[in-house]
């Protein structure tokens, strides 16, 4: 029976190769195996199946570009359309990085506020950022200065006076644009063809007079990805991420606004450390851009060093962007997450209902855990991608 199997098992595969050949005679002769398109595709496809950790070389990243794979990324790769809301901030500039660099994503415009610094130098800092990079084509605008109904408070104790201590980066080569946060998402909300993904990585005033001012664009926005919130341990306070911290009330209207949202909370983003052995994968890039953020991440790892003893910093916000680009590298589960808005002693904590003992449906998919490794991987390859 076994060699019956085999033979019928043989013919099969022998018909379909020639209605393979059949197809393949009425093909164009560009577009058959060892064809111009055909090689072309075929690199692209090769450089799909190259795992994260290995570099692609740059005379290959050039080939492929000539062949119509952009940025050296197999062509044809669907894109989703992405605004980052931030607050620069050395994670946020990773996170701008990776979502510059990855075909998946196209990045509409950046909107800043007061956080890890004030808007003014948050704002200039991601004018920055997109000058390293060679991308002052993205739009900028500036947003809130502080919070809905509370006074401001800024993370210079982590970030430095700037915001973005530590490394020579250029100053700006052009400005934020005239329209505010609120009004460059209204439009660039309205005028995309697709649902957008909003990537807020900082306190989530912007985001909140987005959702209350213009609920009408409210299904145009396919998720919200939030870096914030912990399960646990906070951050600034015992209970209390300082994303969420600073505007709790912002916070709890974005949670409820009805369409999807994700938080990657502490719990995930203290994993994804970025250590200080693995700095040197940066400077060996022969690349400004490599330099530079090799500089700013030693300038942050001094804060969660004298903090927790670590060797090595959290990318906090990049995580948010990364979960959009490789799948399965963020373990998530749907819980029911609220924010408390009363209590001082514990203002902005994140209450995740584990086991449903409120017997409230889910509202927030919880980022639990993430593979480093991966991630790590995905943010030097980024870096590799500028020069």
């Amino acid at each position: 029976m076994r060699g019956i199997a085999s033979s019928a098992g043989l013919k099969n595969r022998v018909a379909k190769r020639r209605v393979r050949d059949d197809r393949a005679a009425r093909r164009p002769a560009s577009a058959r195996p060892g064809g111009p398109r055909a090689r072309g595709a075929e690199a692209c496809e090769r450089a799909a199946r190259r795992p994260a950790s290995a570099k692609t070389p740059r005379r290959t990243r050039l080939h492929l570009v000539a062949r119509g794979c952009p940025s050296g990324y197999p062509a044809g790769v669907p894109t989703r359309p992405v605004i980052l809301d931030c607050d620069p901030g050395h994670d946020d500039a990773l996170a701008i990085l990776l979502a510059l660099a990855r075909p998946e994503l196209r990045v509409l415009g950046i909107t800043t506020v007061a956080g890890n610094s004030g808007v003014e130098n948050t704002t200039r800092n991601a004018l920055r950022v997109l000058t390293l990079l060679g991308r002052t084509d993205v739009p900028v605008a500036a947003g809130a200065a502080r919070p809905l109904v509370r006074a401001g408070h800024v993370a210079d104790h982590v970030h430095g006076a700037s915001g973005l201590d530590g490394a020579d980066l250029p100053e700006a080569a052009v400005g934020p644009v005239a329209e505010g946060a609120v009004e460059l998402l209204a439009r660039l909300v309205r005028g995309s063809p697709d649902r957008v993904t909003l990537v807020p990585t900082g306190p989530l005033t912007n985001i909140a007079r987005f959702v209350r001012t213009h609920a009408e664009l409210l299904p145009r926005i396919a998720e919200i990805s939030i870096m914030g919130g912990a399960i646990g341990e906070g951050n600034l306070t015992a209970s209390a991420e300082f994303n969420i911290w600073a505007d709790p009330e912002a916070a709890a209207i974005v949670l409820d606004c009805g369409r999807p949202v994700a938080l990657v909370p502490l719990e995930v983003t203290h994993a994804a450390l970025f250590r200080n052995a693995d700095i040197p994968r940066l400077e060996t890039l022969g690349t400004q851009t490599g330099r530079v953020f090799a500089d700013l991440l030693r300038f942050f790892g001094i804060f969660h060093h004298e903090r927790y003893g670590w060797d090595g910093s959290p990318i906090h916000d990049a995580v948010a962007v990364a979960r959009l680009v490789a799948p399965g590298l963020v373990t998530e589960v749907p819980y029911r997450v609220d924010v408390e808005t009363e209590s001082e002693l514990t203002r902005g904590r994140t209450v995740v209902d584990l086991h449903g003992l409120r017997g409230l449906p889910p509202n927030v998919s919880v980022g639990t855990a993430i593979d480093r490794p991966r991630f790590i991987d995905l943010l030097v390859e980024a870096v590799s991608r500028f020069p």
